[in-house]
């Protein structure tokens, strides 16, 4: 069983052993379940193994960790995020990304801090930014911009393969992590996530498939419940298609659905509505929203 709890107090040293990553038993950087990987995202692993080796050249841990301890308490996405008690709404995080490998560029006009600041109006419960550069043009430096701007906790929604990455999104001021099972194995997630909670962060889990949700089921609330969000992507990554059923059927397979944060393909109230009917309260959206000349409006329009 799933379950949720306030988050606890967090007294964990920032340890830069802590989050070591088995990166022996993944297959072309991705999971290795038995089921095809996509090409498309071992190309992007590979690319992005790239781009953390020369990271880790520029920014070495040592710059990292003291950019982490100049800054503030990360805010709380899982409290933000999570609607203790309340039945009738959804949480929508909101995200800001200027173009996608399916998409190609979604927004022309793309200002990160603006498009937040709609979001904020409109009534979001926290922010997801891309800062993947080369397929959807995003940037790390968006996060701190956001967070300047409006009070929302922000999520750095990127390919994390290395925990390099776990602590340069808290060094450059997320207060939460993707992290994509399609990626990772059973021993990075966990990995990940423990590190995550020694830098005050929530984990977004995310899966696509059912073998996918049974490898990564056991590790949601490691090792401390209050941190951990399961997503379920409704979009395909081997034909980038999106059903938002695919969510619903997958959510009748868990427990506790409190934690469950359903991704891609929701346009309209009646798709929350859905969502509602299956104990699925929290929702991330973006293509939707920036896609429309008024993101605030379009916010409004769906949490209606």
């Amino acid at each position: 069983m799933i379950s949720t709890i306030v988050p606890p107090p967090i007294g964990a040293a920032l340890s830069p052993s802590a989050g070591r990553a088995d990166t022996t038993t993944s297959v072309g950087g991705c999971a290795a379940t038995g089921a095809a990987v996509p090409n498309a995202l071992t190309k992007i692993v590979a690319r992005k193994r790239q781009e953390v080796a020369l990271a880790k050249r520029t920014l070495p841990m040592e710059a990292l960790q003291e950019r982490i301890s100049e800054l503030g308490r990360p805010r709380n996405f899982f409290q933000a995020v999570v609607a203790h008690g309340n039945r009738r709404s959804t949480r929508i995080i909101a995200e800001v990304k200027r173009s996608s490998p399916s998409a190609g560029i979604i927004r022309a006009d793309f200002d990160p801090v603006a498009i937040a600041r709609q979001y904020h109006r409109a009534g979001a419960a926290a922010i997801s930014c891309l800062t993947d550069e080369a397929d959807f043009g995003g940037s790390l430096e968006f996060i701190h911009a956001i967070r300047d701007a409006i009070p929302l906790p922000v999520l750095r929604k990127d390919f994390i393969i290395d925990a390099y990455q776990v602590w340069e999104a808290r060094a450059f001021g997320a207060d939460a992590i993707l992290l994509i099972a399609e990626c990772l194995t059973e021993a990075q997630i966990v990995d990940f996530q423990i590190l995550a909670v020694e830098l005050g962060m929530t984990t977004l889990v995310e899966v696509h498939d059912l073998d996918n949700l049974w490898r990564v089921q056991p590790h949601i609330g490691f090792p401390h419940r209050g941190y951990s969000l399961l997503g379920l992507n409704n979009r395909n990554l081997k034909t980038m298609k999106t059903d938002l059923s695919h969510s619903l059927r997958i959510a009748d397979m868990i427990e506790d659905r409190s934690i469950v944060v359903a991704e891609s393909g929701i346009r309209t109230s009646a798709d929350l509505l859905q969502l509602r009917a299956h104990d699925i309260h929290i929702a991330l959206v973006g293509e939707h929203l920036l896609r429309q000349p008024d993101p605030e409006a379009a916010l409004k329009a769906l949490l209606a």
